[in-house]
């Protein structure tokens, strides 16, 4: 397992968030991608080596994973330009689509490629071989449906390529990429265990150890709520609905272009307008600042009552709860509409993560601590079986 890398990745419906190694390197990208051909125009291959190979994610995906084997892809912040970008849609479900396995697999490969990596991976004649021990995540409603299951031997049982085409830096290189080990997590106990454990798994939060807790984890999808009891998941009591922010923000994206003429590239356009510090819910129209906030707050507000209408259906069902904790990009993106409705409403005891990273970051640096401690447990077991062969043999 020496040659094996560690990989934390959060396959979130707004972006990717990864997270490598001992946190030498991450990875933010969109999770839009869209379908192309193989040579993509691009003024003078100079100036394209010039470039951040994030910002000219191109290529080939071969895995027997996927529906659709071989086919060509614009990924991230070039997909976001294109006409026929894709994004996940509201009902489908994370495990089932070809686009979660796809960003996965370029994360990986944008990580294996780099020149830092050089000593840990094998290349030859512009092919590196890829190892990785990941730790990932599917929403609550999947797990319980045993969907993880299947998507763990997808993962496991094959050898999956990514071919890079006329990406920066990068154009002309594959990487093929196995794995050592897979681990997927539940979402909310994922979310648990980053409030109230460090990257070794010590306790730093003793203050909720043995608190009932309510985690609502709000994605672009699907929302979360994982009920904390005892240290553990209540598995019968946590839900997941197919609800999450993604509907309405390409509501709001459509309700832009329909009364301002203005057409932003993807949903995360729209997170921005929203979530920015300064001129927030104004876009520019025609060079002229333009408020929006009549569309925000009508299509958030509309979002949030349903969103609390469930934290309120899942309290009384666990009446005993001391605080709930929202989550995830979505939550970032209804804090100040929930917290509006909860004050004039019922008041219950609920908490946000006022540093926006945090609160974005979460699921994957969750996952990083739990897949470290894997590989670490599993790395001195290995040792020790060595060593006991070893004794033997002599």
């Amino acid at each position: 397992m020496s040659n094996t890398r560690i990989a934390a990745i959060d396959v979130g419906n707004d972006s990717i968030k990864a997270l490598f190694g001992k946190m030498d390197y991450e990875i933010n990208i969109p999770n839009v991608m869209a379908r192309d051909t193989e040579d993509r125009p691009v003024i003078g291959i100079e100036e394209l080596n010039e470039k951040d190979p994030l910002d000219g994610i191109h290529i080939r995906v071969h895995s027997p994973a996927l529906m659709e084997n071989n086919a060509i892809y614009r990924v991230g912040n070039l997909a976001t330009k294109s006409d026929n970008a894709a994004e996940l849609d509201p009902g489908s479900s994370k495990s089932e689509e070809d686009q979660t396995l796809v960003m996965l697999f370029a994360s990986l490969a944008l990580d294996a490629v780099r020149q830092e990596n050089s000593r840990i991976f094998k290349k030859n004649n512009n092919v590196v071989d890829a190892s990785y021990t990941l730790g990932t995540g599917l929403p609550l409603r999947e797990v319980k449906e045993g969907k993880d299951v299947g998507y763990r031997s997808q993962l496991l049982g094959s050898v999956h390529q990514v071919e890079f085409l006329v990406t920066p830096k990068y154009q002309g290189l594959k990487v093929n990429i196995k794995f050592d080990q897979v681990k997927i997590y539940p979402e909310g106990f994922a979310a648990y265990i980053n409030l109230v454990m460090d990257n070794e798994l010590n306790i730093i939060n003793r203050d909720l150890i043995d608190k009932r807790i309510l985690i609502q984890d709000i994605g672009g999808l699907s929302t979360d709520i994982a009920v904390i009891k005892n240290r553990n998941v209540d598995d019968d009591k946590a839900q997941g609905f197919n609800l999450g922010v993604s509907e309405s923000l390409e509501a709001i994206r459509e309700e832009i272009r329909s009364k301002h003429g203005v057409e932003l590239d993807s949903r995360r356009d729209v997170v921005e307008i929203i979530t920015k510090k300064n001129d927030r819910n104004h876009i520019m129209v025609k060079g002229s600042r333009t408020s929006v906030h009549d569309i925000t707050d009508r299509i958030l507000m509309d979002l949030a009552k349903k969103e609390y209408r469930h934290l309120r259906n899942v309290w009384k069902k666990n009446s005993q709860s001391e605080i709930c904790y929202f989550v995830g990009g979505g939550s970032m993106v209804l804090k100040e509409y929930l917290k509006t409705l909860n004050n004039s409403l019922d008041g219950y005891n609920i908490e946000f993560f006022e540093d926006e990273k945090e609160s974005i970051w979460m699921m994957a640096n969750a996952y990083y601590k739990l897949i470290s401690d894997y590989h670490r447990k599993n790395s001195k077991e290995t040792h020790e079986k060595k060593h006991e062969k070893a004794a033997v043999e002599k």
